[in-house]
């Protein structure tokens, strides 16, 4: 009679829940804190906010959002905030490839099993891009100009030190018999204005992050470390879009990178506050916003959840590390 009772009870309780919502339903009941493990203007703290901005605009959320820029340390201050918030459903994090590079090259008490994989948002490319107003007009020309200078006289700015940026940089330098100056800073946009400025040579930022600069005339991009040509056609400039861009490949450079754009949770999280993320970033990829959005920064479209997300961190994590040793970044 007890089994019985209690098996009656539960049937009461479901049928008096409220249409569309089920026993594992969860959404948050406060002000929720988007960490951003970089500094502002790049291209995580870009998406971020954009993400942000479309979920009040379409009312996805019935709680505020607030994002937060915690770039110390390489983005080690976001990452360490958000594993010292276990269990707590009110903290995501956008994360870059960073998620890697930052505890191998910093030795930080951190790594992404200490957070729930929530959705991958797309992949981000990058160019090798120079000013408007130098004399190159491909990375042939320009790696050329490199070599004749000798070590170090051409600096490359990126952000952060044994990140992704340097990362491309010295990959670069051991395949092609260059060095550079390598200069760090904080975020994609210092660097984008750094070589508008002409403090720099070159730059290996990401399309977002230097697209209004080159549109603008002020930016000239040489070729995308990838295999294939971007897929964007429509112009960005009088003459260009991004399919215009080689592949560096083309160009002898035969380095290709490209870098993570992710939701994140705190551990120790249930499946049906996971999913409820899961299913909100999902929401957020089906607007026609984000998909101009996607274009304009000429991402790959590339987007996982579940075990399958899971599964690439996991084996990104490895080749971070090969390459982390072969750039002899690891702490």
């Amino acid at each position: 009679m007890r089994t019985l009772s209690r098996a009656v009870t539960l049937v009461v309780s479901l049928m008096l829940m409220p249409s569309g919502v089920s026993a594992q339903s969860w959404e948050p009941t406060k002000t929720v804190e988007f960490i951003v493990p970089a500094g502002t203007g790049g291209g995580a703290d870009q998406m971020a906010r954009f993400i942000d901005g479309l979920i009040k605009k379409h009312k996805l959320m019935k709680q505020p959002m607030v994002v937060v820029n915690k770039a110390g340390g390489a983005g080690a201050e976001g990452f360490l905030d958000v594993k010292g918030a276990k269990a707590d459903p009110h903290k995501i994090v956008i994360t870059l490839s960073n998620l890697f590079t930052t505890p191998l090259a910093t030795g930080i008490p951190f790594n992404w099993k200490d957070l729930t994989p929530v959705s991958m948002m797309a992949l981000d490319q990058f160019v090798l891009w120079v000013n408007a107003e130098s004399p190159y007009k491909s990375a042939k020309d320009y790696i050329e100009a490199v070599k004749k200078a000798g070590p170090n006289k051409f600096k490359m700015g990126g952000t952060g030190s044994r990140q992704e940026d340097q990362i491309i940089t010295v990959a670069i330098e051991k395949q092609m018999g260059v060095k550079f100056t390598y200069i760090p800073f904080k975020g994609g946009g210092e660097v984008a204005t750094q070589l508008v400025g002409k403090h720099l040579e070159s730059t290996v930022n990401n399309p977002i992050e230097a697209v209004a600069q080159w549109r603008a005339g002020q930016l000239r991009p040489l070729c995308v470390f990838d295999d294939e040509r971007m897929p964007y056609k429509e112009k960005v400039t009088a003459n260009m879009s991004w399919a215009d861009i080689p592949p560096c490949k083309q160009a002898g450079v035969d380095v290709d990178y490209l870098m993570l754009r992710g939701i994140f949770m705190a551990g120790g999280v249930t499946e049906a506050q996971r999913n409820y993320y899961v299913d909100l970033m999902g929401k957020v990829r089906a607007l026609p916003e984000w998909k101009e959005f996607m274009e304009k920064g000429a991402f790959n479209q590339t987007a996982l959840k579940g075990d399958d997300y899971r599964d690439w961190v996991r084996k990104e994590e490895a080749r971070h590390i090969q390459l982390m040793k072969e750039a002899g970044f690891l702490k």
